[in-house]
């Protein structure tokens, strides 16, 4: 039930990057700095100095990050798994007080296996780069992804995957499949999970949203990366993707409305007025 009294709401922004350089975090601050106003955000070091935040806040925004997302029993991530838990008995005890999670890559992996949604596996080579992703029927039917044409793009790093996602695993789960990878140049290979509503606010998905184009532009024309990507990757991969970051219809399309859309309908659910202008 919302409240319509409320002015302001509160997001613990989980950082998964164990120290490591990247753009992430940057691009998620700015995101949620957008919303200023009417969101106040709290960031928490999660692997490398393990902040874990309470129970107090209304939305949890977990972040990709590098490694293995495959249980090793470290405690940060028992913490971080306690508090999916907590944020799921919370939903299930108190509907009328909804809170949210949002997972991104290495952070959904990890919600895949705590949901026991398919099979994490390490991936034959690493995915780099710019990709088409194809939304499911439930994924053309969820307002995560309305706004995005079928097959939509997105910005993909990542050496893992899940996989294998079957029927009866949702239906026990009650979770939702929204998008799959492109198709796989060997079609036996399975095609990976790209986005999963665990939840009607729980969701989460491999691709970074976050990503936009003038950040990557920047990032990647850098020179010693440009030479790095063309020596690991190929010079029609780097500059296929340098194409792609150059059409406002494909990445930059995504950046604008997977999270920005996700952070303001659930703003919305909570009774909080979005100003037109945030």
């Amino acid at each position: 039930m919302s409240d319509p009294t409320r002015k302001i709401a509160r997001l613990a922004l989980l950082d998964m990057y164990a120290g490591e350089p990247n753009l992430g975090m940057g691009r998620l601050r700015e995101i949620t700095a957008a919303l200023g106003e009417v969101l106040h955000a709290d960031e928490f070091d999660v692997r490398s100095k393990g902040e874990l935040p309470d129970l107090s806040y209304d939305i949890y925004l977990s972040s990709g990050g590098p490694g293995s997302p495959l249980p090793v029993g470290a405690d940060w991530e028992r913490q971080w798994y306690e508090l999916v838990g907590q944020v799921w008995q919370h939903n299930a005890t108190q509907p009328d007080r909804p809170k949210f999670f949002f997972f991104i890559c290495h952070s959904f992996q990890m919600a895949c296996i705590h949901f026991g949604v398919g099979e994490v596996r390490k991936r034959r080579a690493k995915s780099f780069g710019t990709f088409p992703v194809y939304k499911t029927p439930e994924g053309r039917r969820d307002p995560l992804l309305e706004g995005l044409p079928d097959p939509f793009w997105v910005a993909d790093f990542r050496e893992y995957q899940v996989v294998d996602v079957q029927a009866d695993q949702l239906a026990r789960t009650g979770a939702r499949l929204l998008a799959i990878e492109q198709p796989r140049l060997e079609p036996h290979l399975p095609r990976a999970a790209m986005a999963v509503r665990f939840s009607e606010e729980m969701v989460g998905v491999q691709f970074h949203p976050e990503a936009d184009s003038a950040g990557m532009l920047l990032h990647f024309s850098q020179e010693e990366r440009k030479q790095a990507i063309i020596e690991e990757y190929g010079a029609e991969r780097y500059y296929e993707m340098l194409a792609h970051l150059a059409d406002p219809d494909k990445i930059e399309l995504t950046h604008r409305i997977v999270l920005p859309g996700f952070l303001r309908r659930t703003l919305q659910r909570l009774g909080v007025v979005v100003p037109e202008h945030a």
